[in-house]
């Protein structure tokens, strides 16, 4: 498919020479106001300055986001459900392209959890995202991961279905699990022509983050989209630092810590 001027432009609002580092920050919705989230303003401004090429919430917290991003991009989320409902795969829409055009953002994402008993629903909502977002120019963003009953989260085989889906569904960057090196990882790339970025998940230490963000790197990622391991450090702005300097400088692991003033050893 061929990108318009428009999605064209707004995709290097959200990146940097191709490459990105986003930083989610919509689990206020899922987990409620964690470390991190609480005083939001701050932590997007610490994130920017760090290195992050984008941050990403729901709509309803834009007004808490422009003003502290430092002239990087912005994303909103039009998906959610939150971990003390009855499924927390059931993702449902929280909002449309149109919405977050109002409030301000460069691009959209929505959640997709392919191998769930939600995956029809899921499947039909990014349809209709995709739909929505071309019309406008606006770049999607799709979280495909494999995730359900029986499923393995971090097969490079089942990951690889993940991403080709977003691709098919007419998305233009494609975020999913990192399968846990970069040989089984370099399957999962190869299986869209579009730019793949790995999640975080939860928090661990620092030298893990950044060695898994140097192996996707090397299977030719574009990037990462972390939140958690970012947004809940002690130091938002050094972490984001290393990442970027994994994403954007093609740093090792040592150098990227040793740049971000972090302990190699941590």
């Amino acid at each position: 498919m061929t990108t318009d001027a428009g999605t064209a432009a707004r995709l290097e609002r959200i990146s940097t020479d191709g490459r990105y580092l986003i930083v989610p920050m919509d689990h206020g919705i899922t987990l409620g106001a964690v470390t991190g989230l609480k005083n939001i303003e701050e932590t997007i401004d610490a994130v920017t300055r760090g290195g992050a090429d984008a941050v990403l919430t729901q709509k309803g917290i834009a007004p808490r986001v422009h003003p502290y991003k430092n002239d990087k991009g912005y994303i909103v989320h039009l998906n959610a459900s939150t971990v003390i409902g009855p499924d927390s795969n059931d993702k449902r829409v929280t909002g449309t392209v149109e919405d977050a055009i109002r409030a301000g953002a460069d691009a959209v994402s929505l959640h997709l959890n392919v191998g769930s008993t939600h995956e029809p629903e899921q499947i039909e909502d990014l349809a209709r995202v995709t739909s929505d977002a071309r019309r406008f120019g606006i770049p999607v963003l799709a979280m495909t991961y494999a995730r359900g009953p029986g499923v393995d989260e971090h097969d490079a085989e089942s990951l690889g279905h993940a991403v080709r889906l977003g691709e098919e569904l007419g998305a233009d960057v494609i975020k999913t699990a990192y399968s846990g090196d970069a040989d089984s990882f370099r399957h999962v790339v190869e299986s869209t022509r579009l730019p793949v970025v790995i999640a975080g998940g939860s928090r661990g230490t620092d030298r893990r983050t950044i060695e898994m963000v140097r192996g996707a790197m090397d299977a030719d990622a574009a990037g990462a989209s972390m939140g958690r391991s970012i947004f809940q450090h002690e130091h938002p702005e050094a972490i984001a630092r290393a990442v970027s300097a994994v994403i954007h400088d093609d740093r090792e692991t040592d150098e990227a810590l040793e740049i971000a003033g972090l302990s190699a050893q941590a």
